[in-house]
């Protein structure tokens, strides 16, 4: 009886790590990839009124999958969980508007670049908020993001200091507590801010000429995982090189 249960315990341990891997050790489920964003970075990624998912980054990590001959599967999370679940195996890639940086590559390895991302300050209309006098007023920024790490960081290193920032768990949030008069300026993301500012209209918020920082994103992977992140990189730069990932781009962002 005891080596039966023992014969038992092994055949659940093998099922188990079965569904939680792909055949090959490549993905963390048999035929899916998926990928951990935060689902509130238009046009990115974004929630449909059905509960669905579309966005850029959707469109494009769908086409990867294609190309791997997987079936894309959107894990919807706060920011900082979404770089987690790739660094902890519980997912297999991250995009969500995803800056390189130092402290990033330490924990994950990225593809190449597939956007350039630029933060700028959403105000409301009339304040006396500039780029040069940020560091005087209260600013809200998205917990996890290079906006909240940049800003809150000490005036010796370029930032403004704690005391100056709040971090929210999304940018629609830190948005609202503008809108509310609970901070008085809010860094985030070129794209975003655009969408944010039409969408509290009513608000009358406005964005501040110039550029705080420019980054650029790529796709975050589980540090190590050499054979996924060539599979991922090598299908991101086909729709690049073939203008599919243009025509997305362009499918969500029109010329002015």
């Amino acid at each position: 009886m005891k080596k039966f249960v023992t014969m038992l315990l092994a055949l659940v341990m093998v099922l188990s790590l079965a569904a939680c891997g792909g055949s090959d050790g490549l993905t963390v489920e048999k035929g899916k990839l998926h990928m951990s964003t935060n689902a509130e970075f238009p046009p990115y990624e974004m929630v449909t009124n059905d509960g669905g998912f579309e966005g850029i980054d959707v469109e494009v990590a769908g086409l990867i999958a294609e190309k791997m001959g997987l079936e894309l599967v959107v894990d919807d999370m706060g920011f900082d969980a979404a770089l987690l679940a790739v660094q902890n195996g519980q997912s297999d890639i991250a995009m969500a508007g995803i800056t390189v940086n130092e402290e990033r590559l330490a924990v994950m390895d990225f593809t190449d670049s597939y956007a350039t991302g630029v933060q700028v300050v959403i105000v409301k209309e009339g304040s006396e908020v500039t780029m040069d006098n940020l560091g005087d007023y209260t600013i809200g920024t998205q917990l996890g993001t290079t906006g909240y790490i940049y800003a809150s960081d000490t005036p010796e290193n370029g930032g403004y200091g704690e005391d100056h920032v709040i971090g929210y768990e999304t940018g629609a949030v830190a948005v609202q507590a503008l809108v509310s008069g609970q901070v008085d300026a809010v860094i985030i993301d070129n794209l975003p801010a655009q969408s944010y500012v039409e969408a509290n209209a009513a608000a009358g918020l406005t964005i501040l000429e110039g550029t705080w920082v420019e980054e650029n994103y790529a796709i975050g992977v589980k540090k190590g995982n050499e054979e996924l992140l060539n599979a991922v990189n090598g299908a991101l730069n086909e729709l690049k090189a073939d203008g599919t990932f243009q025509g997305i781009v362009d499918k969500y962002i029109t010329a002015d």
